[in-house]
């Protein structure tokens, strides 16, 4: 197995203190937006915030500027942008200057590829996150890469434009940032492959991990809420519906095809339902190292702030006798499709994985909104992917073109699907 993590090397001196970063947040009201938040604020000595950005929770930007400062805030609508303007009406920044309100898409890709922004969070949930993660990335930022959705709809676009513009990549997801850890040094600079065997994804499981309370036929009264209780992590709604469909765990699948440079045989995903070890990788001596800690988003984010150091993330030490045992199973991908699913949108390549994601983002909305039910999701998800077969990305136009395509078939197939 060959890998490949794109980064590159800090060359600070342990001892020279460093150089304060200008962070731009893509999502910041989301649940890793405030988990961002939280790691920078304590070490202001290290972090500033440039920019702040929201889809539609304008009174949660607000509050997020009150408290951060920011010189810049995005939020998605004209009307929201005036409400936030008005209301920051002699509110400066932490440059004394007043905080400027924009809005739309090509707000949020100015915010990303800033000259005087070094780090970007990519915590926009879904496609829309795309274009401005890809902005930051052309731009040559640090990119904190929380967005899965950037290389599952464009991996191959994305990797190549990290190696092209000199872009540090740093994976966010508890999982990729595991695996991260578990490799050695010369290997996340791209040298020669080093005996890696396999990538174990760890996968919580869910809230529908025990088949006998969850047996198959029960699956098709979840509610929203059941499916949003997740057990180990607290997430925003549609990434814990993708994680109680394990789709979730397959679109981290492809992900870390791309960040490790491998593909979806390389990948085992092993069910481990304390979320302790966040991911393994096996070598060909034998050993297998793992990365173990709390279920806190705050350790990954403080470890890709900092990389290649170390600091407080406010997350409490792991208490192995508290813990006590840790169990492991293997993936059910009969009980779970959308895992299935993925390995063979990855498998495929091209646009089906973009048409994969697409299609599941319009049905996990519809399951949210009461019109689809929990079972039904893959359905809607395989219906869609059978009637777009995989075409060669030889562009940024042909992906959004079949996200597109994707996202009006998955309409059409959720009035056959059935509540």
């Amino acid at each position: 197995m060959s890998t490949n993590v794109n980064v590159s090397v800090n060359h600070e001196t342990p001892h020279e203190a460093p150089a304060l970063q200008r962070i731009t947040i893509l999502g910041a009201t989301g649940s890793i937006g405030s988990s961002t938040l939280d790691v920078v604020a304590r070490h202001p000595e290290r972090y500033r915030v440039h920019a702040l950005s929201a889809a539609t929770r304008h009174e949660a930007l607000l509050e997020l500027c009150l408290t951060h400062r920011p010189q810049v805030a995005v939020i998605a609508s004209c009307e929201a942008a005036a409400w936030l303007s008005e209301a920051l009406k002699g509110v400066e920044s932490y440059q004394g200057t007043p905080i400027e309100v924009r809005h739309g898409e090509q707000a949020l890709v100015d915010i990303s590829e800033a000259p005087e922004v070094d780090s970007v969070m990519a915590a926009i949930v879904g496609a829309a996150g795309l274009l401005p993660t890809l902005a930051a990335v052309r731009a040559g930022k640090r990119v904190l890469l929380a967005n899965k959705e950037a290389l599952v709809c464009a991996g191959q676009l994305f990797m190549d434009a990290v190696k092209q513009h000199g872009a540090t990549l740093l994976p966010i997801d508890s999982e990729h940032n595991a695996i991260f850890q578990c490799l050695p040094a010369q290997h996340r600079d791209g040298l020669a492959p080093i005996g890696v065997e396999k990538l174990l994804l760890t996968a919580s499981g869910g809230p529908f991990r025990d088949d006998a309370e969850w047996p198959a036929e029960r699956l098709a009264t979840v509610t929203p809420d059941e499916a949003c209780a997740h057990p180990n992590w607290s997430m925003g709604r549609k990434i814990s519906v993708d994680s109680a469909t394990l789709m979730n765990k397959g679109l981290e699948l492809i992900e870390a095809c791309w960040l490790f440079a491998c593909g979806p045989d390389d990948i085992q995903v092993v069910v481990h339902p304390q979320s302790v070890i966040h991911s393994m990788a096996a070598y060909s001596d034998g050993s297998v190292l793992a990365q173990m800690g709390n279920p806190d988003m705050r350790t990954p984010i403080a470890y890709a702030l900092a990389w290649p150091e170390r600091i407080d993330a406010g997350v409490e030490p792991l208490d192995l006798f508290q813990v006590a045992r840790l169990d492991f199973r293997a993936a059910d991908e009969t009980r779970f499709p959308c895992l299935r699913l993925a390995r063979e949108a990855i498998a495929a390549g091209g646009t089906w994985p973009a048409v994969m994601n697409a299609a599941n983002e319009v049905a996990v909305a519809a399951f949210l909104e009461g019109r689809l039910a929990f079972d039904r999701i893959p359905v809607v998800v395989q219906a869609v992917m059978q009637a777009r077969p995989p075409l060669v990305v030889d562009g940024l136009e042909v992906i959004l073109a079949e996200d597109a395509a994707a996202r009006e078939l998955a309409a059409a197939e959720l009035a056959l699907a059935g509540p």
